[in-house]
């Protein structure tokens, strides 16, 4: 008897050593972490967005529930309809570079990876979110012509004192894809979370649709969703998105053009646009 309770007692503290080791393990893992809000610990302790972070073994942060981790759109294909969705794309002539390069199928496997999109809020509140975006990657593309920034290879978007996300000589940061990021210091993190060299090959954005459309929802979830979802309104957007060169009179047409299409996007969904519509 002795032996035997001697035994099971060594077992009992043996379970309980395990245990402590695995919990504390995920917790220096998550301390590694430090993520800023919106971004997810991944089970190997890195920061950043998507299945990869977000997904299976996730320690903290928007992470995927069973319910959310799956190859559901949440709703988004219901609002993100053909008839709407063609009706940007549609506009596009024969000779734009984007002609063909958007499509809805290819920005609704985009959303997979960022759940929160459109979701996050009411029902209304989605669907002006979904308004918002739209409106933008209108504006940005011109109706889905564009691929590349007019230009966009004679201007010169490097930030050389961004250390962290050094420019690469030779390569051009100009703007691509729907929402026409720019910049070393947003192509640089967008690669990272996503998962391409935004640094040495910013180019793959123009050539993969899928990473095109990844790059503005990365953008929008990051920049833009914080402001709209805690009701700042869609002007609070156009500031993140270009405010330095349109809002506070900078460009008022822009401007105007962008709250154009946002409120023709909120008819077509049958919500009002809400407050704060200009910057």
């Amino acid at each position: 008897m002795i032996t035997f309770y001697s035994s099971r007692k060594h077992l009992i503290l043996l379970f309980i050593c395990t245990i402590a080791i695995v919990v504390i393990t995920k917790l220096t893992l998550a301390q590694q972490c430090g993520c800023i809000e919106g971004l997810c610990c991944s089970r190997w302790g890195y920061c950043g967005t998507g299945n990869a972070y977000c997904g299976q073994g996730c320690q903290g942060g928007p992470c995927y529930t069973t319910s959310t981790n799956n190859t559901s759109n949440n709703g988004i294909s219901d609002i993100v309809t053909e008839s709407f969705f063609n009706g940007i794309a549609s506009q596009a002539a024969s000779y734009c570079e984007g002609k063909g390069f958007y499509t809805r199928d290819v920005f609704l496997e985009a959303v997979k990876s960022y759940h929160r999109f459109g979701t996050a809020g009411s029902s209304d509140d989605n669907n002006r979110e979904i308004a918002a975006f739209f409106a933008h990657v209108t504006h940005e593309t011109g109706q889905m012509c564009y691929i590349n920034e007019i230009n966009g290879a004679s201007k010169d978007y490097c930030d050389q004192t961004n250390s962290k996300y050094p420019c690469v000589s030779g390569k051009k940061y100009y703007g691509r894809g729907p929402i026409q990021i720019s910049w070393n210091f947003n192509y640089g993190p967008a690669g990272k979370d996503i998962g391409f060299d935004g640094l040495n090959d910013p180019d793959i954005v123009a050539r993969d649709s899928l990473i095109a459309f990844k790059t503005a929802l990365w953008y929008w979830m990051n920049t833009c969703h914080p402001l709209f979802t805690s009701g700042q309104g869609f002007g609070a957007t156009i500031r993140a998105i270009n405010g330095p060169l349109e809002c506070n009179g900078g460009n008022p047409e822009p401007v105007a053009r962008r709250v154009q299409y946002y409120v023709e996007y909120c008819q077509q969904l049958g919500v009002d646009t809400g407050n704060n519509l200009t910057c």
